[in-house]
């Protein structure tokens, strides 16, 4: 789950789901998870290349 939401590793996701008082999830987060649940492989990489034509940059 930390990976598909993007988190660091599985204690980042616990801190979302358990303890007194666990984190809430960002609106961007829970998008961000459900696009890659949705999106198919070729969606995705057309997302990707909009956002360097928009000017992102990725390592």
């Amino acid at each position: 789950m930390s990976e598909l939401f993007a988190l660091a590793g599985g204690q980042q996701w616990r801190k979302y789901t358990g303890g007194e008082s666990p984190r809430v999830m960002g609106e961007e987060r829970l998008f961000y998870a459900a696009a890659r649940l949705v999106l198919t492989q070729e969606e995705l990489a057309r997302v990707h290349a909009k956002m360097k034509e928009i000017g992102a940059a990725f390592d």
